[in-house]
């Protein structure tokens, strides 16, 4: 071999040698890279950025590898502008956010409910009666005051016919304290805390809103639904009757190119580590079902599809004779099946009852309770019921909706500790002065 060839072949060599290095050194990056992801959700006080930060804080539990910025902002509109842009990885709106081109869907999340809140003093009982009236509304950009228009319009309302304020949400709620507005109009998921206290007020109360299938002619995304009675007090009852309402759906979106891989362990967060999001935030109890999510009126991420997919099972045609057999088997005991699921939804349901008599027995305690120390263990009792709810969810002894019914008196008794240690604190005070 000439000294040309020997040259040429220890070239070929380097260059194998590179690219194998260069292999290599590629396979280790990427098995030991961190992602980061970020998630715009809402203003710092809101239901979206509280969902958010379970997502993160459970993700990088199970996902070291994968780290999750929970970004405040405006609303859905900027949060699906930022999405289409890239500016951010995923993010949280409203259903009926108009959606862009580079967007992807990955998980219909809790459904999101309109409420009017009204000084009693202003005579509102229905949307008609906003005229000529003062209304807080949420910024500009957010979804509650972008579906408020459409509201107001199919009730014959304009512009013009009524004050109209855009403000936070903390602003909004003073401002219907101090009088400075007689209404205020926000969409938010069901027993709120906020709401919750505003409403504990009996000065304000909570407006109704039907026509859902008219409305629904122009703003098909809208559902009709209720806010049960006691939602927000179960003493008093706040509201004192079922309140018929609309609702919307929280929706987790993505952009297009999203890294697959992480769109999917998102996904997979959400409906196999859900006994560890609700700890940390019961909203998120009431994550819609996987074939819910498949069909949002928009692409799903690939990521969300491999996920949603990845179970279908390809031996069906194979088998498709067996499965047959089988088919043919299941209906002489379909009848059984039936009564049994019968059985199981009763037990769910009365097992949840149950949780929720102990929880109206604790009110009546803490109402009573003449120390911190009884309260503290009240406080115990409290905190067990809930554990053992969660876990009883988890493996399906109570349903999704007894549990989202199970939160509305477990909050309520959230709060009566917290009133009755203000009044044994205040009792303290006073006989420390005498």
């Amino acid at each position: 071999m000439g000294k040309w060839g020997c040259w040429g072949l220890g070239l070929v060599v380097l260059v194998s040698v590179g690219v194998a290095i260069a292999s290599i050194t590629k396979l280790i990056q990427e098995q030991n890279r961190i992602y980061t992801i970020r998630l715009a959700t809402g203003s710092p006080t809101g239901e979206y950025y509280a969902f958010g930060q379970a997502i993160a804080q459970v993700t990088e539990a199970n996902e070291p590898k994968i780290r999750v910025e929970v970004v405040a902002s405006p609303g859905s509109n900027q949060n699906m502008d930022d999405v289409h842009t890239h500016t951010v990885d995923l993010a949280l709106v409203q259903n009926d956010t108009p959606t862009q081109r580079n967007v992807r869907a990955i998980a219909q999340l809790y459904p999101e409910m309109f409420h009017l809140i009204a000084n009693k003093d202003a005579n509102i009982n229905n949307l008609t009666d906003l005229k000529g009236r003062r209304i807080a509304l949420m910024p500009e950009g957010s979804g509650s005051y972008n579906l408020f228009w459409p509201l107001s319009q199919h009730y014959g309302l304009t512009k013009n016919d009524f004050q109209f304020q855009p403000m936070g949400v903390t602003e909004a709620h003073t401002a219907l304290q101090n009088g400075t507005v007689d209404a205020l109009f926000r969409i938010i998921g069901l027993g709120n805390s906020s709401v919750a206290q505003l409403l504990s007020n009996e000065q304000f109360k909570l407006v109704p809103i039907d026509q859902i299938g008219a409305l629904q002619l122009t703003q098909p995304y809208l559902e009709s639904t209720i806010i049960p009675k006691g939602s927000y007090d179960g003493g008093t009852p706040i509201p004192s009757e079922d309140l018929p309402v609309v609702s919307v759906s929280a929706l987790l979106i993505a952009n297009v190119d999203a890294h697959p891989d992480v769109v999917k362990t998102i996904t997979r967060i959400l409906y196999e580590h859900r006994s560890e999001l609700i700890r940390i935030n019961p909203r998120t109890a009431n994550i819609q079902s996987p074939e819910n999510s498949q069909n949002l009126g928009f692409p799903l991420h690939e990521g969300a599809r491999a996920y949603y997919t990845q179970d279908n099972p390809s031996f069906l045609v194979t088998y498709a004779e067996s499965i047959g057999l089988l088919m043919s088997i299941s209906i002489l005991i379909c009848s059984s099946l039936w009564q049994g699921r019968q059985w199981f939804i009763s037990n769910q349901k009365d097992r949840a009852d149950r949780y929720n008599l102990e929880i109206l027995d604790l009110i009546e305690k803490i109402e009573q309770a003449q120390d911190f120390d009884e309260l503290q263990n009240l406080r115990q009792q409290l905190l067990e019921i809930l554990r053992k709810v969660v876990v009883d969810l988890d493996i399906d002894k109570i349903s999704p909706e007894s549990f989202q019914s199970f939160t509305f008196p477990w909050e309520v008794a959230n709060t009566a500790i917290r009133h009755q240690e203000i009044i044994l604190s205040g009792r303290t005070a006073h006989n420390s002065k005498n």
